[in-house]
């Protein structure tokens, strides 16, 4: 018999409000809809605005699939004016003239396309010798970070008016938009922060389709019948459909075969009716090992979108 599954089982796409941080909108969001595990796919400060794929039940196994995915921003810049974050919460170190064509502002965002070294900032959740850089910042405390290498797949001008420029941004992981902002700003020569940013999108999923906290507390039930199922996390994997035999094997923890010229890869595992296994690892003479589990192991359980509700991104 199948486990009991958690009334919020699978992925819910919130569009976060400001002065919220993730972990305080993934909490009211588990209280709202009664949801006994949960987690978040990628931090958004608290003034940002956007896209946050919560993950309930299952689904938080397989979150960090999504936080490996591409994401997209929406950024507002202040051009001439520095921050000591970067950002609207950090004291203001410097304000500049900031009197830049918008022909000047293409050159330079083109000048940023493809990868690079990127440090993080001193105000960003990033670990260093077990505290947070933002602690040490905010003890006034600076410590050394190694550049992480990133890659901006697409950055254009939405909009110049004046001092205030508004970028769009495609970026791989660990990306940091207030760092890419104080950078465009020194290319510029004025300097700039962050006045604001919305993520649009992670990987497959889109801030159209998200929810709304006062959405969630007005019809809890309607929320959950929004919920996404696990496999919406490894749509970015390559994709192995099991016979029903390897389905078994696999769902109980032992490896199958994973074909030639995989091997490194992580792969997502389904089965012939399309019900999401997990994900294994390729290894060394064609063997796939299970990484990651669904906990529902016997092929015959029901499915969980028929336990859950039909599931959509809309």
């Amino acid at each position: 018999m199948a486990p009991a599954l958690d009334a919020c089982e699978g992925v819910l796409l919130l569009d976060k409000p400001p002065g919220y941080s993730s972990t305080q909108a993934l909490a009211r969001a588990k209280r709202l809809l009664g949801a006994r595990k949960g987690g978040h796919t990628g931090t958004l400060d608290p003034f940002a605005t956007g896209l946050l794929p919560l993950v309930f039940g299952e689904a938080t196994k397989f979150s960090r699939f999504l936080i490996d995915a591409r994401k997209s921003y929406d950024a507002t810049l202040a051009l001439g004016l520095e921050t000591m974050s970067g950002d609207p919460e950090g004291e203001v170190l410097a304000r500049r003239e900031a009197a830049v064509s918008p022909a000047r502002v293409d050159e330079v965002l083109a000048s940023f396309l493809g990868r690079q070294r990127q440090t993080p900032p001193m105000h960003s959740a990033l670990h260093v010798n077990g505290r947070r850089l933002y602690e040490y910042a905010r003890a006034g405390e600076e410590v050394e970070r190694k550049p992480r290498e990133i890659e901006i797949h697409s950055i254009r001008r939405l909009a110049l008016e004046g001092a205030s420029l508004s970028i769009a941004v495609e970026c791989s992981k660990g990306t940091y938009i207030r760092a890419l902002a104080m950078d465009v700003g020194r290319a510029l020569g004025c300097g700039a922060s962050l006045t604001g940013l919305r993520r649009t999108s992670v990987g497959p999923l889109r801030v159209e389709d998200a929810t709304t906290l006062p959405g969630i507390e007005a019809n809890p039930q309607k929320a959950r019948l929004r919920l996404l199922p696990p496999e919406v996390l490894v749509a970015g994997l390559a994709r192995l459909e099991a016979s029903p035999a390897e389905a078994k094997r696999f769902g109980h923890g032992q490896a199958i075969a994973a074909g030639p010229g995989v091997e490194g890869e992580e792969i997502g595992v389904f089965d012939a009716a399309g019900r999401f296994l997990g994900v294994g690892l390729a290894q060394a003479g064609g063997i796939l090992a299970p990484l990651r589990l669904m906990a529902r192991n016997d092929p015959d359980a029901p499915d969980l979108l028929e336990q859950v509700g039909e599931n959509r991104l809309k």
